[in-house]
């Protein structure tokens, strides 16, 4: 298994899959064709099906237009038989000759990969890839999930989730100062602001809610609007996770040394997922972004509350077993409707694991694991229409 810094990618929103990684192949085939007379790029399946609303042209212009005349051809109905967000780059020369014809997959969280090529099986640092194997190896030692990080990652790991969580934060901070219509023609409103001025307005539970709604809109109207976010596991998920960290931070004054920490964990547990299963919501639907996303935050909240490594890995079993079978239906193939107000409720849903895991003793009867392999032959077995297509469910619905 490889590091945790594949789960937490700092980068501009709307999505890893449709912006980050064609952004990622752009660069790399560029660096190979600086003198490329025309680029012609061939989007397929889902990446094409939402890829407008995802802005990814815009992103895959924006690195190769600079260097040659660039053509896009969207190939919507035709899934190649790799992975369902196929790109492929064609570089000519100045006779109109082909010089390269190279085919990608953007496979989720912003990795690459291809019949020879797979980011997933590069820098495999870790040993042991299943949880069950983690956690067993956490009570026999006696140790806790982020020293398990600590051991394969080394030291160096800290500052790299230190600057992380310093852009999580950004983006809390602009999305609550930032008002106004979310781009993409939907004429959706910023509502952070609006919802952190009336969470104060209230005392209690109530207003913790609120709070945390906030925190999740805020970093999902930034990721929406092609903001700088952290990836956790994906753009479309980047909400829930610093909300929680967020929320905990303000009212319970926990340090960073401890949310760092708490991510260590969360990166973890959603890593364990992206090897064994997958986080593209273009192959297993929305229960592999916003399901891991709420595992990796209740996972995190567990943790920061004390929790023993069987309630931590219990957190993280409930909050990715309620998203079983989401489906992925973006209203005109934008990251806003369902997925904003999808980040808000998993944000509080991974609240509610992390409490009810931690007034158990951790014993349960379905494992994480077995989750993880679950959502992957739910995924398998999701129409297409319902994975990043937005041909079906709300984007059929509400686009007629």
């Amino acid at each position: 298994m490889e590091s945790i810094k594949q789960i937490y990618r700092i980068g501009l929103g709307p999505s890893s899959s449709h912006t980050m990684g064609p952004v990622r192949a752009s660069q790399m085939f560029s660096e190979r064709h600086k003198d490329a007379s025309k680029f012609v790029v061939t989007l397929y399946g889902s990446l094409a099906a939402t890829g407008k609303g995802h802005m990814t042209d815009t992103a895959i212009l924006h690195v190769l237009q600079p260097i040659a005349p660039t053509e896009i051809i969207w190939q919507p109905k035709k899934f190649l038989p790799f992975h369902p967000n196929g790109m492929k780059f064609e570089s000519f020369d100045a006779n109109g000759k082909q010089t390269e014809s190279w085919t990608v997959y953007s496979i989720g969280g912003g990795t690459l990969a291809n019949e020879s090529f797979n980011e997933l099986k590069t820098e495999q640092i870790y040993s042991m890839h299943t949880i069950h194997d983690i956690q067993d190896w956490c009570e026999r030692t006696g140790c806790s999930y982020w020293e398990y990080v600590e051991q394969n990652e080394g030291s160096d790991i800290w500052d790299y989730l230190a600057e992380a969580w310093k852009v999580m934060q950004e983006a809390i901070h602009r999305g609550l100062e930032a008002e106004g219509v979310l781009p993409g023609g939907l004429g959706i409103r910023r509502k952070a602001s609006d919802y952190m001025i009336r969470a104060k307005g209230f005392h209690g539970s109530i207003k913790n809610r609120g709070m945390v709604y906030a925190y999740a809109l805020a970093v999902s109207e930034e990721n929406a609007c092609g903001g700088k976010i952290v990836t956790a596991p994906t753009c479309g998920s980047c909400g829930v996770l610093p909300a929680v960290l967020y929320y905990l931070k303000e009212t319970r004054e926990f340090r960073d040394s401890r949310i760092l920490r708490a991510m260590a964990t969360a990166g973890l547990f959603g890593n364990v997922v992206r090897t064994n299963a997958s986080v593209s919501g273009a192959e297993v639907g929305c229960q592999g972004e916003v399901g891991v996303a709420c595992a990796m935050a209740a996972a995190a909240a567990s943790q920061l509350f004390g929790g023993t490594p069987a309630q931590i890995e219990y957190a993280a079993e409930m909050g990715l077993e309620h998203h079983l079978g989401l489906t992925c239906d973006p209203v005109c193939g934008l990251v806003q409707i369902p997925c904003i107000e999808r980040n808000a409720f998993a944000a509080a849903r991974a609240l509610d694991a992390n409490t009810y895991s931690n007034f158990s003793d951790g014993k349960h009867r379905v494992s994480f694991d077995q989750v993880v392999d679950v959502m992957q032959q739910t995924g398998k077995d999701l129409p297409s229409l319902y994975k990043e297509t937005a041909e079906g469910g709300l984007a059929k619905r509400i686009n007629q």
